[in-house]
């Protein structure tokens, strides 16, 4: 069960491209143990959010802690070595390098021993059988739904505290966008802190445990996962009924 004492702050987070504002005094908390949503339109922000959280993309204003300490201007390279770990939009997978090679990459920040790394290789295997079996050949010509699994397992090599997911479903069928979403949520039930940026509200609230509703970089709404499904505005605009 989720703990009540936050793995994750963010208090007033702004960030811009240039002269543009993105985000606007995004404040919000994802307790340890918990699956947190964040729903939105297309240019809501949400992308930009992750992207400042794992400092990707420079925050303007406001801070990040992760536990107590703050990591609002570290390094992309640091934030994942404190166990914050961002499975991208669209994958970003290294397309020529083969499955298994993509995979060691996720443990590199860790500078882990080659025992630790083979035995973590054979959970994310046993995880993705799939990858298994194609763990030679190059990540391009795998499915997106593999590349995706790819993409969740190399975050996981990185062992973190705190996992970024970033539109899991995008491009997906609807069959594997089912399979995707219960690996979510099994890894959740196995204790892994996520945050969830998704622009199908209904798959993201029903197995989180809270939400955020986030609009042209703003948070205009956020309860448990449940009351965002009932809440009539929230089904208008993003469930479609």
């Amino acid at each position: 069960m989720p703990s009540d004492t936050p793995l994750l702050k963010v208090d007033e987070l702004s960030s811009h491209y240039g002269p543009i504002q993105a985000l606007f005094g995004v404040s919000l908390e994802v307790k340890q143990g918990e699956l947190v949503a964040i729903v939105g339109a297309n240019g809501a922000g949400k992308t930009t959010l992750l992207h400042t959280l794992s400092g990707v993309q420079k925050a303007s204003g406001g801070q990040v802690f992760l536990d107590t300490r703050e990591i609002t201007k570290q390094k992309p390279h640091k934030i994942v070595a404190a166990g914050v770990c961002h499975v991208p939009e669209g994958r970003q997978v290294f397309a020529p390098l083969s499955v298994d090679d993509n995979l060691r990459l996720g443990a590199y920040a860790l500078r882990k021993e080659k025992e630790w790394v083979e035995q973590e290789l054979d959970n994310i295997y046993t995880l993705f059988p799939i990858l298994n079996e194609k763990s030679a050949q190059s990540a391009g010509t795998l499915s997106g739904g593999q590349q995706q699994m790819l993409a969740i397992g190399r975050a996981l090599l990185g062992r973190p505290r705190l996992l970024l997911l970033d539109e899991p479903s995008m491009g997906l069928a609807p069959l594997l966008v089912e399979e995707i979403f219960r690996v979510i949520q099994s890894l959740n039930d196995q204790g892994v802190t996520i945050l969830l940026v998704e622009q199908n509200a209904r798959a993201a609230l029903g197995i989180a445990n809270r939400g955020y509703v986030l609009e042209t970089g703003k948070v205009v709404l956020s309860a448990g996962a449940d009351e965002l499904l009932k809440d009539e505005a929230v089904r208008r605009a993003y469930l479609g009924y």
